[in-house]
């Protein structure tokens, strides 16, 4: 989101923007650490071109992307902190290849791993903060949840805890590339009937609340 882009823009030393492939990547400091933020765009494609831009252009000892989620659990309410163990991509399916659903072509796995290290820090920093946070597998695909069918499925075929539109996607650069990885998400909706009217009315606080996890583990 634009607003976390300048929130975190507003606490980095010295600020310097290149825009490469239509996307403003910002150098700078921030919580003593060189860091480089950009906003991907909504979506599997926009994520992976700006991820795998990131990665030539600055080749990053860690990638973590933020944003918000929705619930697939009733574990995890609107505000609450998903950290990703895993993501997947629910909307790859090659099962008319004999592929179980899921499988990623080219990499044979269904589930990439995040960094363990980078998940527990963020983790502790939810913590700190005083947020609700579930550690599990986050979803993602080119849809925006709002059916019980499909968030059902995505939550029982998967095991996963959130869906949202991009993880999945970093998930898989990175995993190519080498770069370790992390996904945090805070909650914006249920993924149900009441899923837009729920978005749009917490968007900004739980845009808010990944910031403020993310900007307190760089600082510990």
């Amino acid at each position: 989101m634009k607003s976390e882009m300048d929130a975190i823009k507003s606490h980095m030393t010295d600020p310097k923007v290149r825009t490469i492939s239509g996307v403003d990547f910002i150098e700078g400091e921030l919580c003593g650490h060189p860091v480089v933020v950009a906003t991907s765009g909504i979506g599997k494609v926009f994520a992976a071109i700006c991820a795998q831009t990131m990665i030539l252009e600055y080749r990053p000892d860690l990638m973590i992307n933020i944003g918000v989620a929705g619930s697939l659990t009733p574990d995890l309410n609107i505000g609450d902190i998903a950290v990703a163990k895993a993501v997947v991509q629910h909307d790859m399916d090659t099962c008319g290849l004999g592929d179980p659903v899921g499988m990623i072509s080219g990499l044979n796995m269904v589930e990439i791993p995040s960094d363990p290290e980078a998940a527990e820090g963020l983790i502790k920093s939810a913590e700190e903060l005083g947020f609700h946070h579930v550690y599990g597998i986050i979803g993602s695909g080119d849809i925006f949840v709002q059916e019980e069918d499909r968030k059902k499925y995505i939550s029982e075929t998967f095991g996963a805890i959130a869906c949202e539109m991009e993880g999945g996607s970093i998930g898989h650069v990175c995993y190519v590339n080498e770069v370790p990885f992390c996904i945090l998400r805070a909650i914006s909706d249920n993924g149900d009937k009441n899923a837009t009217s729920d978005y749009d009315m917490s968007l900004e606080m739980a845009a808010d609340r990944a910031t403020q996890v993310m900007e307190n583990f760089l600082a510990r």
